[in-house]
């Protein structure tokens, strides 16, 4: 299946059991809220999906599971994100066995590799596969900032055609587009900045809160893509103080906490990650209440032409 990469993402999180097994049931219950709502995409294995506690026997369970509850109306994609080549292409192979439809891309993980070293990784593994490939961009979190002069060497690679923009600065999407045009398609990949960047010409959003909210998040989506901007205004005001959980260290747990809230997936988190616990989880949970109480009413959204 190609890629259109447009529209919004979901960074699927793992469901758990409280005695930290899969909970597949829950999982198909959160992914059918994602189709209902009307997302583009679905993306596993990245930090919400606590991929490095996740086996490999697992991620194939769940990215298996994932395409056959997807039935061909939007692709799955996994996230990559290892420290070393070797096992970075091992991963790309199993995404392709597995079925995936395309590959999220991050830097060497724990190694602070320079423009030559980064631009070599990404092109090593995106010449090993002939799924496309979305660049994770997140030096705030991951330590390396991939460059507009890196982007402009990855060129080369067709099937590298998406950039997760995750850099936090705005004007990165300007930047971007003034140098390539089309030839990468950007989505936001930080919650709080998702409708500013949409209305400076990101294609789409690799969002987090989605988890807990999916119908809120595509309405901003194709509200804003439609040129409603009043309406997803309206929408986005209300989702400020929840999306703001994504853009914390604990973002797992408190996006976690608003899915079991939200009636769509529970708290259990897998070790060394803990569930929260005292004034921290009471302050959250403030958060996550006070936006479920004043929900706003949505309009008609998936019939509009985007």
């Amino acid at each position: 299946m190609p890629i259109n990469w447009k529209g919004v993402f979901p960074a699927i999180t793992t469901k758990f059991t409280a005695d930290d097994q899969l909970d597949m049931q829950l999982f198909e219950k959160n992914l059918q809220a994602q189709l209902d709502a009307g997302v583009n995409g679905l993306i596993l294995g990245g930090t919400l999906g606590e991929a490095s506690v996740l086996t490999t026997e697992e991620k194939e369970k769940l990215v298996k599971f994932t395409i056959e509850k997807a039935a061909g109306k939007v692709p799955v994609v996994l996230n990559i994100a290892e420290g070393s080549t070797r096992e970075a292409l091992q991963q790309a192979a199993y995404a392709k066995a597995w079925g995936a439809q395309g590959v999220m891309l991050l830097p060497p993980m724990r190694y602070k590799a320079d423009h030559r070293e980064t631009v070599t990784y990404f092109t090593t593994i995106a010449n090993s596969t002939d799924l496309p490939v979305m660049i994770y961009n997140n030096p705030v979190d991951y330590k390396i900032d991939v460059t507009p002069d890196m982007f402009e060497d990855l060129t080369a690679c067709a099937n590298i055609q998406a950039i997760k923009e995750s850099t936090r600065d705005v004007t990165n999407v300007t930047r971007l587009i003034n140098r390539f045009g089309d030839r990468y398609k950007i989505l936001c990949g930080v919650d709080t900045l998702a409708m500013e960047e949409m209305l400076l010409g990101a294609d789409g959003w690799v969002a987090g809160l989605v988890c807990a909210f999916p119908r809120e998040t595509v309405a901003i989506y194709r509200l804003v893509k439609a040129g409603h901007i009043a309406e997803a205004t309206k929408i986005y005001r209300w989702f400020m103080p929840l999306l703001e959980l994504d853009i914390h260290p604990k973002l797992v747990q408190y996006i976690k906490l608003a899915e079991a809230k939200a009636g769509i997936g529970s708290e259990y988190v897998r070790a060394p990650r803990l569930m929260l616990a005292g004034s921290e989880r009471e302050q959250v949970l403030q958060t996550i209440t006070a936006g479920l109480a004043s929900r706003p009413e949505l309009p008609e959204y998936l019939h509009l032409n985007v």
